[in-house]
């Protein structure tokens, strides 16, 4: 495994750079300070959410502090840089489940952002996670009914399509809300991309961007996952009033306040997936990628990678093979274990190739975090689940427990935070 797993690690800071938030943002100050210049504007601030916020922010006070007023942004904890920009306002909050930091950091945004001018433009840098920390629950909601009823979607196995739906819908600032807090000021928003398609209104809930969802669509995802009767009794009576009309939607495409807003994606998984590519092809590799929506529950994309290892290796002919992809899995929490979407899916994989040789899988969290735990995910190969093993791997499947089993049996892959986030990629090496 040595051999591959060297090869593996080398390709996924491969496309770490590749979509590194520092260098993404700083390709693009060059754009800002004209439009600044051209347009008249007399303020420039920023304002920042995603587990990137701070190399993000860092790259725009580097390239435009000479005209850069202030700014505030909302990261994740631990995951700020050892250079902190002197301009902006920093609050390190709670990822995924939201917290009182980062309610605190949502309103200096929100008050920045509401003493912007037709005169202002504001830069909003946009990274995954954005969605947990950028939290101000609606009127009458609490920020404990609004972490609890997070919790329970990320419990059940929601997708972050069906998670952001019922979270815009329940905030002052996603779904397109923030923008009409910015307006009548320009905005440019400069987005990491953390969701399947680049869907602008769902990466980070899409604060600047026109929602297409609906409150009846915010309440037939509770109803798919029967959580009706367990959320707070506030959050089913706004969502309720919102269906019925009695509180205003979203604003949608065409809304009068999208007129004066540029969303740029500036990295993405596919691109973290190009930059793999090349790379495992320099390297003398027969490199492709497979997909780049890997999504469902974990357990079943697992199986799925392993049945295409297994068959690519029946035929196999000398030449290593390098099969690439990226996304987001679910998982439908059971147990009480510690684990996350990339463990759970590695320890599937090595269950299903269980004594075979020449395969190795890295499944990792490019934001270095997978679940609430220290590693990014795990690497596995045909001798990860020795037949003496096999019981007590499935035994730790069932409690949900992956990051245990890896930290006693081996295979955490560990990186820290890395400052950027652009979902998961999966490394799967085929040969030798």
């Amino acid at each position: 495994m040595k051999k591959n797993a060297e090869i593996a690690r080398k390709l996924f800071f491969t496309a770490l750079r590749a979509v590194d938030p520092f260098e993404s943002v700083q390709r693009r100050c060059d754009a800002i300070r004209t439009t600044y210049q051209d347009g008249g504007f007399t303020r420039l601030v920023a304002v920042g959410f995603g587990k990137a916020a701070a190399s993000m922010a860092l790259a725009l006070e580097q390239e435009l502090g000479d005209i850069l007023e202030s700014g505030v942004f909302v990261t994740k904890y631990d995951h700020t840089t050892s250079r902190k920009p002197e301009k902006f306002r920093i609050f390190q909050a709670g990822h995924p489940v939201p917290d009182e930091n980062g309610l605190r950091g949502t309103e200096e945004i929100m008050e920045l952002a509401a003493s912007a001018n037709e005169k202002t433009l504001v830069v909003t840098l946009v990274s995954g996670g954005g969605s947990a920390l950028l939290v101000a629950p609606a009127s009458h909601i609490t920020l404990a009914a609004k972490q609890l009823t997070t919790d329970l979607l990320l419990r059940c196995g929601a997708d972050i399509h069906e998670l952001n739906t019922v979270r815009k819908h329940l905030s002052r600032v996603k779904g397109g809300r923030l923008a009409g807090i910015i307006n009548p000021a320009r905005t440019i928003s400069l987005i990491l991309s953390d969701v399947i398609g680049d869907d602008l209104d769902v990466i980070a809930s899409g604060p600047t961007a026109p929602d297409s969802s609906t409150y009846r669509e915010a309440i037939a995802v509770l109803e798919r996952y029967q959580l009706q009767d367990r959320i707070p009794a506030e959050v089913a009576a706004h969502l309720a009033l919102g269906a019925r009309g009695d509180i205003a939607e979203t604003p949608k495409d065409g809304n009068p306040i999208f007129q004066r807003v540029e969303n740029h994606i500036i990295g993405s998984n596919r691109l973290a997936l190009e930059a793999m590519l090349a790379t495992a092809h320099k390297q003398g590799l027969t490199a492709e990628i497979l997909t780049t929506q890997l999504s469902g529950e974990a357990a079943d994309a697992a199986k799925m990678l392993a049945r295409t290892a297994i068959t690519r290796k029946e035929t196999w002919q000398g030449q290593p093979l390098c099969l690439l992809s990226g996304g987001e899995t679910v998982v439908h929490v059971k147990g009480n274990g510690k684990g996350g979407r990339n463990m759970e899916l590695a320890l599937n994989f090595a269950l299903e190739v269980a004594g075979r040789e020449g395969i190795t899988l890295l499944s990792a969290g490019t934001d270095g975090s997978d679940g609430p735990t220290d590693a990014a995910g795990a690497l596995v190969d045909g001798q990860t689940i020795p037949a003496m093993v096999r019981e007590r791997a499935l035994r730790f499947l069932e409690n949900n427990d992956s990051y245990s089993f890896f930290q006693e049996n081996g295979g955490l892959f560990i990186t820290g935070p890395t400052g950027t986030n652009v979902m998961d990629l999966q490394i799967l090496l085929v040969g030798e």
